[in-house]
């Protein structure tokens, strides 16, 4: 299942430049710049709806007292800062998403629009998150929502062939009778099925989480999704140009492409009001929302049932994963209850290594997203592309991720060993 057979004459065959920008089709689907061309008109529509609504969400929350009031601890902000960005963030991507459905023209007809139940999700989520924001919910209960929204996704067949991709070396193609019991027959298709439904749900409680824990300085989690989505969105156009479909029977071709643009969209436009000194939160509502438009990109790339792509995705990924990853073994060592906060995110550690200065943490970390995101890139067009094994990309994101950790790790046990010794130094 993870052999693929790519149509050489239409690839390599092929001039490179004709490739990227020509105007015919290749490998089976269109040039990036015909797809460019095609959907970055979904990219301004949420771009300029998010940057016009985004003030006027702002003064309502203002008015109707949802604020953030900070703490001089974790929350290092100076003012009240107002939050329930995430409904601006919302009304760009619904805007960017309904542009897509009317007016792309010129892509071929087996590139398809985005699941509805990936907007029944996206309101599931943001309303979650709202709820939250405004009358600060149980845990469970966002949980439920999250849930609900992977609900949602399973329904429209996002991340079924993920868990195909994994489980086919052990239980066979789909249609692979396991056992039987009188007349009832126990196919894999069944195992499949709930496997990846299951996987699903994993995905988009641990992203949504993830992404929440991040959004801790003005402007991290929106410049990092930004640079994410930019990842997302180079994957997705080398899949869709790069791998043949004679048969027309892949789906999320177009969903893909018009999720990242939509997505890099409003996250730009968010960006001015929410970069330092921000004027304007995420809050849990906007978190929460990233999170699951992140990981149903991720869950798309593994449609053909191609691991090695949504490892790729898990790449650019990476600095929600290896925050979640750190605080979870932080807790654990201190003896703490997963839900507890603390100031030991990579951020923080940052933030206190720079003198307090947000914008140096930030950027900081915008450098080190862009740096996972071409770990993915690179993996995915070597995987697609064939030109050598992808073995080495591996190596080199172990040693990174891995010096990361081991360095965050060492610098939150200095800082529980400062406090915990320092009543008894002279």
């Amino acid at each position: 299942m993870n052999d693929i057979e790519l149509d050489n004459d239409s690839i390599f065959g092929t001039d490179f430049l004709d490739f990227i920008g020509g105007t015919t089709d290749t490998a089976g689907q269109m040039s990036v710049s015909g797809l460019l061309n095609a959907y970055v008109p979904v990219f301004v529509v949420s771009f300029i709806v998010t940057i016009l609504l985004t003030p006027l969400v702002r003064q309502i929350a203002i008015r109707s007292g949802v604020i953030d009031h900070p703490d001089g601890d974790r929350k290092v902000h100076k003012f009240p800062i107002a939050y329930l960005g995430g409904i601006a963030v919302l009304g760009g991507l619904c805007c960017g998403l309904l542009y897509s459905y009317v007016f792309v023209p010129n892509v071929p007809m087996n590139f398809e629009m985005v699941p509805i139940g990936v907007l029944l999700g996206m309101f599931a989520i943001c309303l979650t998150g709202f709820m939250d924001d405004v009358w600060h919910w149980d845990p469970r209960l966002k949980i439920a929502g999250q849930l609900v929204a992977a609900a949602g996704l399973t329904l429209s067949g996002v991340g079924i062939n993920v868990a195909t991709g994994i489980l086919v070396p052990f239980f066979g193609v789909p249609d692979t009778i396991l056992f039987s019991v009188g007349d009832l027959s126990f196919r894999s298709a069944e195992i499949y099925y709930w496997s990846g439904t299951f996987l699903t749900a994993f995905f988009v409680i641990g992203g949504c989480n993830a992404t929440n824990l991040i959004d801790g300085l003005d402007g991290l989690l929106t410049g990092t999704s930004a640079v994410m989505a930019v990842g997302f969105l180079v994957i997705s156009l080398l899949i869709a140009t790069g791998i043949a479909d004679p048969d027309g029977v892949r789906q999320f071709d177009g969903a893909r492409i018009i999720l990242c643009f939509s997505l890099l969209g409003v996250l730009l436009g968010f960006l001015p009001y929410n970069f330092n000194p921000a004027v304007i939160f995420l809050g849990d509502c906007g978190s929460l929302l990233i999170g699951y438009m992140c990981v149903v990109i991720i869950l798309m790339l593994g449609e053909m049932g191609y691991t090695h792509l949504v490892i790729a995705g898990l790449f650019v990924f990476s600095l929600p994963i290896m925050d979640t990853v750190l605080a979870i073994i932080r807790r654990k060592l201190a003896g703490l209850p997963m839900s507890a906060a603390d100031s030991g995110h990579i951020h923080h550690m940052l933030l206190r290594y720079f003198d307090g200065n947000v914008r140096k943490s930030v950027l900081s970390l915008y450098f080190l997203t862009s740096l996972f995101a071409l770990f993915g890139i690179a993996l995915a067009s070597l995987f697609i592309f064939q030109v050598v094994q992808g073995r080495f990309v591996y190596a080199a994101f172990l040693v990174v991720f891995s010096f990361i950790c081991v360095l965050a790790i060492k610098t939150a046990r200095k800082k529980q060993w400062e406090s915990s010794e320092s009543p008894d130094l002279p």
